[in-house]
């Protein structure tokens, strides 16, 4: 059995997919490039683990297909997907274009869904259930400007979990999303040139006046992957440091 993990080249995929091979899952690293897809694999196999570099633009429908047909030809079947990869360009509403609009919903939203579908499709033939985890964002609550086109897929993205946990549930599929906060990332230090001032926001924002680790994230996302979790579908937990109450 494999889990599939997109966008694992980054910080955030990086860990959780050290932490599934870390709880004996063989790994499918899905990245848009092969270099941070292979440094993933290096690591899960430097652990002991088990791991395939799967390089696709998840734009693309048909390179989706491919990479969990690879995925599983060289690992077994898909019992678990998360779905991670996001683009989070910074724009003022009124300068949105539609090419940024379109390219922003085709990574953040349609290719969850067509990685869920994937997924499920060879969960619902092998008949032994299945989890996906779909990461979202507290972005969606509304307490971020100029990012419109990633705070609707956000949305969609908590929706769209509760519409297949409905409809997955008799495949004995699960399928739950976490809401992040602020996370220390390489994106992060990208797109807030003032770091100091940022991170204050966040930590008067928050319950905890401590910034999350990516470690933490990792760790709830395995948990609604693993089947301590196995009651629990169609759930939105937020991960935030209590910045989000409701």
């Amino acid at each position: 059995m494999c889990a599939i993990v997109t966008g694992a080249g980054g910080a955030i995929g990086s860990a959780v997919a050290l932490r599934l091979a870390a709880g004996g899952h063989a790994v499918g690293v899905l990245d848009v490039a092969q270099e941070p897809a292979a440094g993933t694999v290096a690591a899960i196999e430097a652990a002991g683990g088990r791991a395939v570099p799967l390089v696709a633009d998840l734009r693309d429908a048909g390179a989706i297909t491919a990479a969990f047909a690879a995925c599983e030809s060289a690992l077994g079947p898909v019992e678990v997907l998360v779905n991670n990869a996001a683009i989070f360009p910074l724009t003022p509403f009124l300068e949105v274009t539609p090419a940024e609009h379109d390219d922003t919903i085709a990574v953040n939203q349609r290719a969850y869904f067509l990685c869920a579908q994937a997924a499920a499709r060879s969960m619902a033939a092998r008949g032994a259930g299945g989890s996906i985890v779909n990461v979202a964002s507290i972005v969606w609550h509304g307490y971020w400007t100029e990012m419109a086109p990633y705070v609707a897929a956000k949305g969609a993205i908590v929706a769209m979990t509760r519409a297949l946990a409905r409809e997955l549930g008799g495949h004995e599929i699960r399928v739950n999303a976490v809401a992040p906060g602020a996370f220390p990332t390489a994106g992060e230090r990208a797109q807030h040139p003032d770091l100091e001032a940022y991170e204050r926001r966040i930590l008067d924002s928050q319950a905890l006046k401590r910034r999350g680790t990516i470690g933490e994230l990792a760790a709830v996302i395995a948990f609604l992957a693993g089947p301590e979790a196995s009651f629990v579908t169609g759930q939105t937990l937020n991960v935030d440091g209590g910045w989000v109450m409701w």
